[in-house]
């Protein structure tokens, strides 16, 4: 069958739209200082006004998974662009953290659009490269932080211009990704192209219905201040034990289902949060490092963006299972290096073992569903990239917090929780997958 869309003019605008994605990170991160300095913000509250880009990038991405179909992806695309500029606007006027947190509402929906439609956009248009073109279509996301940084400290940090400056040059990839999708075909997601029915998109997620319950109480939990998780609290691990068990009922007893897809899930939330809550709060966790902070998100991320873009012969190599783990092992390793680091020379060493160790996180889990768990559809991939983000926004006000009370290098060596957690969960999943392939 003849090709009846531009696959190249597609994927280079879909990166594009995640280069604004993207860039709205990089300028948080070095914001962060600007309102805690010249408006007054607290890191919690700093951290409660950053939290809508992360929630309303879920929100937007498990609406845009279930309804991507109905309205059609292109409908989804310009969704992302009319509310990444709606939100653009509103944080240029933002003084306080309300205009803040409204601001950010509309860049973490315009951000969780972008997602929700071009994940299963690039999965469709390249069937044969689903790992290896979602990886390289995510390198943009690191890719995107080194180019924010280092714009950051060359018109702020060097030229002394305001943060208003910074942001409004955003309006450029903005325009050209608008450019580039207007007036092309758009294909149907790979789900209908493969006549996979709605129903069965549902109960290859395993438990829809618990875990989007699990989010929107997380959402909730992130968003209103009032409602504060603690870990302190045997009632926050007796609700935790309710929804593993109403997750596991209706996967494997209503659905009758594995529950390898709830497994990814657990995982993404905590890989998204190693990943971005840390990159989130480089400026405060690295402030007394002796170098500046932007210049380890710069090189972070730019570790992270050539990693992706040449990912196609480790995953060919070690499958993306093995990439996990060794993600994990990474993680671990250089989040502890970071909160022992003195000096520059020390600093930047942790940071190179941490970008090696979070480089491969988000793309794989996702290229892992797409694979291992296609009948999941746009659905499963939105869920995934919603949940890692659900995750990142709660976690942010709880490092703001720790930073607040009891300092940076405390904080990363709380953080290395999460990848040790990690660890452990993808040596099940090798087992797993080994046992399966054996079978």
């Amino acid at each position: 069958m003849e090709q009846k869309f531009n696959s190249s003019r597609l994927f280079i605008a879909s990166c594009l739209a995640l280069l604004v994605t993207s860039l709205t990170f990089a300028i948080r991160a070095k914001i962060e200082g600007v309102f805690g300095g010249e408006y007054g913000l607290t890191g919690e509250e700093i951290g409660w006004a950053f939290g809508p880009a992360f929630w309303g990038f879920t929100v937007a991405m498990f609406l845009g998974g279930l309804i991507i179909d109905i309205v059609k992806t292109k409908n989804i695309i310009w969704l992302a662009f009319f509310t990444h500029l709606i939100g653009l606007v509103l944080l240029l006027m933002a003084k306080d953290k309300t205009m803040l947190f409204i601001s950010n509402v509309f860049i973490g929906f315009g951000n969780g659009s972008v997602e929700a439609a071009c994940n299963p956009l690039v999965a469709t248009i390249y069937p044969n490269n689903k790992t290896k073109m979602l990886n390289r279509f995510h390198v943009w996301f690191p890719g995107g932080i080194v180019i924010g940084g280092v714009l950051a400290w060359l018109l702020m940090t060097q030229a002394g211009l305001s943060w208003q400056v910074l942001t409004s040059l955003l309006f450029i990839p903005l325009a050209l990704y608008g450019y580039l999708f207007f007036g092309q075909t758009i294909p149907e997601t790979e789900r209908v192209s493969s006549g996979v029915s709605f129903k069965d998109m549902l109960k290859n997620v395993g438990a829809p219905i618990a875990i989007i319950a699990l989010v929107g109480f997380m959402i909730l939990a992130a968003s209103v201040p009032s409602i504060q998780i603690d870990f302190n609290a045997s009632i926050t691990y007796i609700v935790l034990g309710i929804i593993v068990f109403a997750v596991i009922i209706e996967a494997l007893v209503v659905n009758k289902i594995s529950l390898l897809f709830p497994v990814m899930l657990f995982g993404m939330f905590l890989t998204a949060a190693t990943e971005l809550g840390t990159n989130q709060w480089t400026n405060a966790l690295l402030d007394n490092a002796g170098i500046d902070p932007m210049i380890v998100l710069v090189l972070v991320t730019g570790i992270m963006a050539v990693g992706r873009y040449f990912a196609g012969p480790l995953i060919h190599r070690l499958n993306p299972t093995g990439v996990l783990l060794g993600s994990a092992i990474f993680s671990v390793i250089g989040l502890y290096a970071l909160s022992v680091a003195s000096g520059a020379a020390a600093t930047l060493g942790s940071a190179v073992l941490f970008a090696i160790g979070v480089c491969y996180f988000w793309p794989t889990m996702l290229g892992f569903v797409s694979e291992y768990i296609p009948k999941s559809g746009a659905l499963g991939l939105s869920i995934m990239g919603g949940a890692g983000m659900v995750a990142t926004s709660m976690v942010l006000p709880i490092m703001g917090r720790s930073i607040d009370t009891a300092g940076p290098q405390a904080t990363l060596r709380f953080m290395t929780i999460l990848p040790i957690i990690l660890v452990v969960i993808f040596i099940g999943l090798v087992i797993y997958m080994r046992n399966k392939k054996a079978h």
